[in-house]
């Protein structure tokens, strides 16, 4: 019999992983920078939302069934979604045709798509199947219109490489993303959710790993090994949105849940342990409950559940938590809540369920040091009621409050005819939706007298951000029923010589890049910056020399280029988008400034006039292309004043400013600067005048 757990739920962030048999691994849910998986699509996201939507785009509205498996079952969690009584319309955008309206049968996978999960799977050392076979896996949230995601097994057994050390891979898929959820609105009979399509089938990598993470500080580490080992591939899509972590968290008094929404890596530690703190909180609970109903007290380690044991107290607590509904509203007439009374106003009604023996036991709002709330039954009782569509619940441990007086509940006590060791659970909607809100919270009270259910979890986010770290329920774990072959599509076969071919083309990994960077003349910042923005191979490209023939430019000189969004300046007011101008253009333009035949200030206008009007890079040596430009540099004033010419105007502009000079000094620069850039008439450099200037004034102050 293992030992009974150790650790203060109120300080979550000391528990013990070893010591609480932590289990842990996490799934990567990548988008990847190639056409949609099976439509030919492209991958285009429109920032658009429900009230934006072009009145041109099409909808259509369905509802969706669970069906049964090859086996003969319908999964849980598709069972549940099912019951929660919603409608769903599909906002059809530009990028979704027939195969995204599930009105045409799929294409076959995306070539482009296969390849860089496949490198990605070499890289990770995994070995890849030789047959790749589509499946549908069932998901009735709405978000996909078939009611199934297509993803396909690419390899198995792979490695990541950690600080803490190596966490393995078990699988690595490529799957369809799914559809964007736009809006939910509520109706007297269901929930009506707005979907748009742009996003439905863009291609995602899955990498699940194996449960090696050993610490909440481990997980952090292992997403971004992770994340970045996807982004070395310069194959995946950037952006809020476009890699999800989900945390598969265990302890051995708990069992397995997986938790979604961890965009931030920041916050993956906290989140982690407060679900460690959970398992750990109900988990005693459960043994108060069950000492109090003299049940067999709940192992401290799954392990050692005995089924027939666990029946047992199932019986027990479904005979103790009867499901009985009642009709509350009269309580409530003269109630002085602006919330109750808007809703009874409204139609709904207040009904309420009995919890015999669980007073104190679910619990009133406590924050840890940090801020977060601490678990409590409540929370998990809410959690529940909200997957039918309601706000919230009212509960005895937290009443009279939020306008609730003690009337009311004095009132509702003797009512359910309670005693001092009982609780009630109050909720205040339509009356089919609190009979559905209501149900579930009585299954998940007769849960607390088991171990916590296997189920996904939602951090619970505010503003964008995650609130506290806390989760919610979602809805159940899926099970094996929810996948099957897909027969649209046919079995993509993996040579051994395209597997070769693509692990022998691995792209350079980050660490490859910082190096390779070293040697040229660039500022720490600069680097980190090019690496940030996955600019290094251009940067490369323009140091090094040789594209369209141009000689290698100076490192820093063109980094800074990069860096200061001189693409976009170019494309300013053409209409066009700045990622249809080749670099090859920049470059010729900075190898032009840096040897003195274009000022600082004629860059950004010739090198536009360059990519609109001059003669094409592909087709013209570089010679005439760097001819051309410097004729069109003198056309329009940009070619550099001689250094006499611009020694001249220094002189003339300070003769003719001693005074200032005299009172201000260098404060003098700024001004003069304009003037002596307005006599050489737009055609010095601005540092060259800058320099010359600076040592005039110097002189003067000797």
């Amino acid at each position: 019999m293992a030992l009974e757990p150790r650790g203060d739920v109120d300080n979550p962030h000391n528990l013990d992983p070893i010591g609480l048999g932590f289990m842990c691994g996490l799934e990567i849910h990548q988008q990847l920078a190639t056409g949609k998986l099976h439509s030919r699509m492209p991958s285009e996201l429109f920032d658009y939302g429900i009230d934006e939507v072009p009145d041109d785009w099409s909808r259509s509205s369905r509802r969706l069934r669970a069906s049964e498996g090859e086996a003969g079952q319908i999964d849980i969690a598709a069972r549940f979604e099912q019951r929660r009584n919603r409608s769903f319309v599909y906002v059809q955008s530009p990028n979704a045709g027939l195969i995204e309206m599930d009105e045409a049968p799929p294409l076959e996978h995306d070539g482009d798509a296969v390849d860089v999960v496949l490198t990605m799977a070499a890289m990770m050392d995994a070995k890849p199947v030789s047959a790749l076979q589509a499946m549908r896996k069932t998901v009735v949230d709405g978000s996909n219109t078939s009611g199934f995601q297509r993803t396909t097994l690419i390899a198995t057994d792979g490695t990541v490489n950690t600080p803490s050390g190596e966490v393995g891979v078990d699988v690595i898929c490529l799957e369809e993303d799914s559809a964007r959820k736009l809006d939910t609105q509520p109706s007297s009979s269901g929930e009506t959710v707005f979907y748009t399509l742009d996003r439905l089938g863009m291609p995602l990598v899955e990498v699940a790993t194996a449960p090696d993470v050993q610490t909440p500080e481990h997980a952090k580490e292992t997403a971004l090994a992770l994340g970045t080992l996807l982004r070395d591939t310069r194959k995946v899509r950037r952006g809020l949105g476009s890699i999800r972590q989900d945390l598969n968290v265990s302890i051995a008094c708990g069992d397995r849940v997986e938790i979604k929404g961890c965009q931030d890596l920041d916050w993956i530690p906290r989140i982690i342990s407060l679900e460690m703190a959970r398992q750990l909180h109900m988990y005693r609970l459960a043994n108060e409950l069950r000492n109090e109903a003299n049940l067999s007290p709940l192992p401290s380690d799954r392990d050692d559940d005995e089924i027939p044991i666990e029946n047992r107290v199932a019986a027990a607590a479904s005979s103790r938590l009867p499901l009985n509904i009642h009709d509350l509203t009269g309580c409530f007439v003269n109630c002085e809540s602006e919330m109750v009374q808007d809703a009874l106003s409204g139609g709904a009604a207040v009904q309420g369920v009995a919890l015999p023996g669980f007073d104190g036991k679910i619990g009133s709002k406590r924050l840890d040091s940090d801020g977060a709330q601490l678990p409590r039954l409540g929370r998990e009782l809410a959690s529940a009621a909200r997957l039918a569509g309601v706000a919230g619940i009212f509960h005895s441990d937290e009443l009279p409050a939020y306008g609730i007086s003690e009337t009311e509940v004095s009132e509702v006590r003797q009512t359910l005819s309670l005693d001092g060791s009982d609780a009630f659970v109050l909720c205040v909607a339509p009356a089919w939706q609190s009979n559905l809100a209501l149900e579930a919270v009585v299954e998940r009270a007769r849960g607390a007298y088991h171990r916590i259910p296997q189920e996904v979890r939602n951090v619970v986010i505010r503003k964008g951000q995650p609130a506290d770290g806390t989760t919610t329920a979602m809805r159940p774990l899926p099970g094996g029923a929810r996948m099957y072959p897909e027969t649209d599509i046919p079995i993509l076969e993996v040579s051994l010589g395209h597997w070769d071919d693509i692990r022998g083309n691995l792209p350079l990994s980050t660490e490859q890049r910082r190096e390779r960077l070293q040697n040229l003349d660039l500022s720490q910042n600069q680097m980190e910056a090019i690496l940030g923005s996955e600019m290094d191979d251009v940067l490369i490209t323009g140091a090094e020399g040789g594209s369209c023939g141009c000689p290698p430019v100076p490192a820093k000189a063109w980094g800074s280029v990069i860096l200061d969004n001189t693409r976009a300046e170019i494309a300013e007011g053409t209409g066009r988008d700045e990622s249809e101008i080749a670099w090859p253009v920049l470059i010729l333009a900075v190898h032009a400034r840096e040897e003195g035949i274009i000022t600082r200030e004629g860059l950004v206008p010739l090198a536009r006039k360059l990519w609109l009007e001059g003669p094409p890079s592909t087709d013209t040596e570089f010679k005439e292309r760097l001819e051309w430009f410097a004729q069109q540099a003198e056309k329009a004033g940009f070619t550099p004043a001689n250094t006499g010419t611009v020694e001249a105007a220094v002189e003339e502009v300070v003769a003719e400013n001693m005074d200032m000079i005299g009172e201000r000094g260098m404060g003098a620069m700024g001004p003069l600067m304009g003037a002596v850039m307005q006599k050489l008439g737009g055609s010095a450099d601005g540092k060259t005048v800058s320099e010359a200037l600076r040592k005039k004034i110097s002189e003067l102050d000797d």
